[in-house]
């Protein structure tokens, strides 16, 4: 039988009571910041849940940390509080539960228009890693900058690269982005400088992290997830722009599957007993500056993974790197074997060779004023399970 919420669930929305996403939104513009979940169309707060003293478990009761301006204190609980909240929140909101279903001043004050919110980053991002985690991406890259001889070289297959970003370009979804400056190919002795001539999107998805660790103990593979709050979309172009609600790993439990085999096998460290990645279809539409339509450029997969995230904060912390509450890393571009799936523009048009068709407009790179638009969803028995959409328009670079 299907979990049914009181409030209304369109059969298309993202945000059934099966899913329960948490971000960051203030319901004024003057409002302080506070968490939330999302259900259907509205937003639960959970600072008004938190002050009516319905979480009172043992591991959140008397808790503040739903009455803070993020939800890092909430992710370094780890697990045990944040399945508490979970259960404790889809009993408030299921059908047959009068608590706050029959309780009209506490519901108008606690469910509020999600159009009418203001989203926020959900997290203070202290770190931010991003790994190079599809074997079809590296592989396309490889074959677009060195050629077909060694289109992937050997140890991508041992360790699961990553580079260290900066944490302060990360921007909330619906966040311009403005076009990058910099230097380029030399046209004769002197290098170019200017705006970015190819500018990209790229499909990714992102680990939040939870519990930390502490400085020289690595992470075991086999105890990662519990360090992993949930997942966000992300878009790495200029700057970094996720999705506001971040979907918990036990949301998306019923949606696990084998990942890819790994051969060779990977070194002991990175050996899990249990490999899995998660089926979330993923989308990516672009809306052509002066145009309405908008066009399906990519549909992939979270699948297509061959580095899973367990396997790359174990690799993180390896060598003893800490980690700390709402950290992120994202998972690199994420690029299917079939060219409909490719993860960004370089890959979709070869590096400029093949242009895209978008309706009544072409693309090789983006142009100012473009507006790139990801989605991703899984798809249960009568529900989705979705990231809603993470967005963002290009504006020109300044003079």
């Amino acid at each position: 039988m299907v979990l049914k919420s009181f409030v209304e669930v369109r059969p298309d929305s993202h945000f059934p009571i099966q899913n329960l996403p948490f971000g960051v939104f203030k319901p004024e513009p003057n409002s302080e910041p506070r968490p939330g979940v999302a259900i259907a169309d509205s937003v639960l707060d959970l600072s008004v849940i938190s002050s009516a003293g319905l979480f009172d478990g043992k591991f959140l009761n008397n808790s503040d940390c739903f009455n803070q301006p993020n939800l890092n204190k909430f992710l370094e609980l780890g697990r045990p509080a944040w399945r508490e909240a979970r259960s404790t929140l889809q009993k408030l909101l299921s059908a047959d539960e009068p608590t706050l279903r029959d309780n009209e001043i506490l519901k108008r004050k606690a469910l509020l228009p999600m159009d009418k919110v203001q989203m926020l980053l959900p997290i203070a991002i202290g770190d931010y890693t991003d790994f190079f985690a599809s074997m079809h991406h590296a592989k396309n890259c490889g074959l677009i900058f060195r050629g077909p001889e060694n289109p992937i070289n050997p140890n991508w297959f041992h360790i699961p690269i990553a580079y260290h970003g900066r944490a302060s370009s990360i921007v909330i979804s619906g966040t311009d982005i403005i076009r990058p400056r910099g230097q380029g190919h030399p046209t004769g002795n002197t290098p170019y400088f200017g705006p970015s001539r190819k500018l990209d999107f790229e499909l990714e998805m992102a680990a939040v992290v939870g519990p930390g660790n502490g400085l020289g103990r690595p992470i075991d593979v086999n105890e990662a997830a519990d360090h992993i709050f949930g997942l966000v979309l992300m878009n790495d172009w200029s700057g970094t722009t996720i999705s506001p609600w971040i979907v918990t790993l036990d949301a998306l439990e019923p949606f696990a599957i084998d990942a890819p085999e790994q051969n060779p096998p990977p070194l002991p460290y990175l050996t899990e007993k249990k490999s899995k990645n998660y089926d979330i279809s993923l989308q990516v539409s672009v809306t052509p500056a002066g145009h309405q339509e908008t066009c399906i450029v990519t549909r992939s997969n979270f699948k297509n993974l061959y580095w899973t995230i367990t396997q790359q904060l174990a690799h993180h912390t390896i060598n003893g790197c800490n980690l700390r509450p709402g950290d992120l890393f994202g998972t690199g571009t994420i690029s299917g074997p079939e060219p409909e799936s490719y993860g960004c523009l370089l890959e979709l048009t070869w590096n400029g060779q093949k242009p895209l068709s978008l309706g009544r407009a072409t693309r090789t790179f983006l142009e100012d004023g473009d507006e790139v638009i990801f989605t991703g969803c899984c798809k249960g028995e009568g529900y989705n399970v979705g990231f809603g959409m993470c967005s963002g328009k290009i504006l020109p670079s300044p003079p």
